[in-house]
């Protein structure tokens, strides 16, 4: 990991990754959802495990998202994360 290359996003793949973060937060609050209310109803059953699966699916979605973004703003050589890096 601490050879990693650090890879500027260009602008409009941050804009994709910032619009995508909701789709992903949104998707798994309604899997959480529907897992709670499956559980309620059927425990044990392949619809509370699709529901899981689905919440473990959306939750590593959103945190690679998340991930990539603070990567690209900790970029100090790109204009592009300069740019969206708040002014101190």
């Amino acid at each position: 990991m601490a050879f990693m290359k650090r890879v500027a996003l260009a602008p409009r793949a941050v804009r994709q990754l910032r619009r995508v973060r909701s789709v992903y937060a949104v998707g798994m609050v309604l899997s959480l959802l529907g897992l709670i209310l499956q559980a309620d109803r059927t425990p044990g059953g392949r619809q509370v495990e699709i529901a899981a699966a689905l919440v473990a699916a959306f939750a590593a979605l959103f945190a690679l998202t998340v991930i990539q973004l603070w990567r690209h703003r900790r970029t100090s050589h790109c204009a592009t994360a300069k740019k969206l890096s708040p002014s101190t």
